[in-house]
C-alpha cells in the first residue's frame, strides 16, 4: 500500500509538473499585456489597459484578426459539410472499408502540421500548372479559396471524431420509429437524426473554428500577397518591435480560444475524443 501511495504521489506530481510547464507561458503573456512600461521588465512599474487600446490601432492585427475569422467560419461551414456526412457514414455503415476510411479522414492529425503545410503548397502550386495546362488562367497559390481548402482539411478530423463522439450513443430505435409513421429517410435525418446530435455539431463547429482560427503553419506557405491572418501578424510585428501590445493581442486570441473550448465542453465531453 505505501509503495502505490508513493506511485500515486509520483504520478500527480509529474502531471502537476506538465500542467505548469503549459500554463506558464499563458500566465507570464496575459500577465505582460497589463505592464505599465513598453519595454518589458520585472518587476513592473505599473498596470494599465492600454496596450489593448494600442492593438486597435495596428492595421496589420485588426486586418489579421478580420482575415482569420472569415477563414475560419468558411473554413467550419466546409468542414461540416463534409465531415457530418462522413461521421453518419462511419457509424452506420460501417463495413470492411471502415477502418481505412476513418484512418484516412483522422490523417491530417498525424501529419507534423509543418510538413502537412509543406505538402498542401505543393499540392496547390501542382494543380496551378495543371489549370494553366488546360488554358485556363485561374491562380491557386495565393487565393483566399486556397487558404479556405487547406484550413477545412485540417478541421475535418475534429468534426468527424466530435460528431461521431455523439452518434455512438444514439439509440436507432427512434428513426426506426419515424420511419414506420411513414416518415422518409430525409425527413428522419433532417427531423429526429441531426436534432439528437445537435450539440455534437455544435461542438464541432466551435472546435473547428478554434483550430482554423489559431492555425499558423497552413497559412505561412498559403496565405497570398498583401494578407495575413492574426498568428502571422503577431509573428511579423514580433520580428520588428517588441512590447504590451503584441502581448495583449495574444491574450484576446487566448480569450476567444477558452470561450470557444469552453462551450465545446459544455456539449460534448472533450475527454471523450481528444
Amino acid at each position: 500500500m505505501l509503495q502505490r501511495s508513493w506511485r500515486r504521489l509520483a504520478l500527480d506530481a509529474a502531471a502537476l509538473a506538465s500542467l505548469a510547464f503549459i500554463l506558464v507561458p499563458l500566465v507570464f503573456v496575459s500577465w505582460l499585456a497589463f505592464f505599465k512600461q513598453e519595454i518589458p521588465s520585472f518587476p513592473p512599474e505599473g498596470y494599465t489597459l492600454h496596450w489593448f487600446s494600442s492593438m486597435l490601432t495596428q492595421k496589420a492585427i485588426i486586418d489579421g484578426f478580420v482575415m482569420s475569422a472569415e477563414v475560419g467560419v468558411v473554413a467550419t461551414l466546409v468542414g461540416l459539410a463534409l465531415g457530418v456526412p462522413a461521421a453518419l457514414g462511419l457509424v452506420r455503415y460501417m463495413s470492411w472499408w471502415g477502418g481505412a476510411a476513418s484512418t484516412l479522414l483522422l490523417m491530417p492529425l498525424v501529419v507534423p502540421a509543418i510538413v502537412l503545410g509543406t505538402a498542401i503548397y505543393v499540392a496547390e502550386v501542382e494543380a496551378e500548372i495543371l489549370v494553366y495546362g488546360f488554358g485556363i488562367e485561374t491562380p491557386v497559390i495565393g487565393t483566399i479559396g486556397g487558404l479556405i481548402a487547406a484550413h477545412a482539411l485540417i478541421v475535418l478530423p475534429w468534426v468527424v471524431r466530435l460528431v461521431t463522439a455523439s452518434l455512438v450513443g444514439f439509440d436507432r430505435s427512434i428513426e426506426e420509429a419515424a420511419q414506420n409513421l411513414g416518415a422518409t429517410p430525409m425527413v428522419t435525418l433532417r427531423r429526429i437524426t441531426l436534432p439528437v446530435i445537435r450539440p455534437g455539431v455544435v461542438a464541432a463547429a466551435l472546435f473547428a473554428f478554434v483550430i482554423s482560427f489559431s492555425n499558423l503553419e497552413l497559412s505561412l506557405f498559403l496565405v497570398g500577397a498583401g494578407r495575413t491572418t492574426l498568428p502571422i501578424a503577431i509573428l511579423q510585428y514580433l520580428e520588428w518591435k517588441i512590447d504590451p501590445t503584441i502581448a495583449a493581442a495574444s491574450v484576446v486570441q487566448i480569450a476567444i480560444i477558452a470561450a470557444a473550448m469552453l462551450i465545446t465542453d459544455r456539449f460534448v465531453k472533450l475527454t471523450q475524443v481528444v
